[in-house]
């Protein structure tokens, strides 16, 4: 049976790959003022920082339209329909780990540290994320341990609303269903959609309320990491999580492509 049209999963879907599209003209915009910074060229830093306010409102658009779109229909956003096998497989409450950017930093500062080390030209040269200060790395440091506390609460908080798929409610909806169609006094019409949703009604406020969680930690630790972080470094940073976005889906993208040949 085919799904209906305009659903709620349908509509996001559509704006999710417009997001994407939009994502990559980000990218192209942040890479061209990458490439054109020069060291202590403070005298432009008001201009990366507007770009940088367009990339971060670009995320807090994505996760406000997907906030509306959970409160007309919750279960469909953790059915994740616009996202690729393997994209799915990393998600963690409808998306990425928020501590996820934490280590994205860790990992590009390493690799632009080593860079630096070889006798590779790197593309980007001045004011990187392998020039991190002590200070910073202190900063970034908290930042983690504070992030990976939020996230255990948001956790358990999940753990117990997956644990009440088998709470005294929904057993015995299951079980009096079962009973009226042993008895065949079920037709499965109204009076039994009427009471899943009477009994799955108190779950869908509880999964809204847990994905904006996962959302506002999400979109809280990517503004945090850039307020640790220089102009430029911010840039890079952007730059490395655009990129590692636009990747995977293209990588997924591929991957699924090939199961269904």
């Amino acid at each position: 049976m085919t799904e209906p049209q305009n659903t709620t999963s349908q509509i996001f879907h559509s704006f999710f790959d417009r997001w994407l599209g939009e994502l990559n003209n980000h990218l192209q915009q942040l890479v061209s003022v990458a490439k054109h910074h020069q060291y202590d060229d403070n005298e432009h830093d008001s201009d990366l920082c507007m770009l940088i306010d367009r990339s971060v409102g670009h995320y807090e658009e994505y996760y406000k339209v997907k906030s509306e779109a959970a409160k007309e229909d919750i279960i469909s956003m953790f059915s994740h329909k616009w996202l690729t096998s393997l994209e799915d497989a990393f998600l963690w409450i409808t998306g990425w780990r928020p501590t996820t950017a934490i280590h994205l930093l860790y990992s590009k500062s390493g690799i632009q540290f080593e860079t630096k080390e070889t006798e590779l030209t790197p593309i980007f040269t001045y004011g990187d994320l392998g020039n991190l200060s002590l200070d910073q790395i202190n900063r970034i440091n908290e930042l983690q341990k504070k992030t990976v506390r939020e996230e255990r609460k948001i956790s358990e908080k999940m753990a117990k609303l997956q644990e009440s798929a088998a709470d005294k409610p929904m057993v015995h909806l299951s079980n009096v269903i079962s009973e009226m169609m042993r008895m065949e006094t079920d037709d499965g019409g109204e009076n039994s959609d009427r009471r899943v949703e009477s009994t799955l009604e108190p779950k869908k406020d509880k999964w809204e309320k847990v994905l904006n969680m996962a959302d506002s930690l999400r979109m809280e630790t990517l503004k945090s990491v850039i307020e640790i972080l220089t102009p430029i470094q911010a840039v890079y940073f952007l730059i490395a999580a655009a990129e590692l976005h636009l990747r995977l889906h293209d990588w997924g993208l591929k991957m699924d492509a090939e199961l269904i040949r």
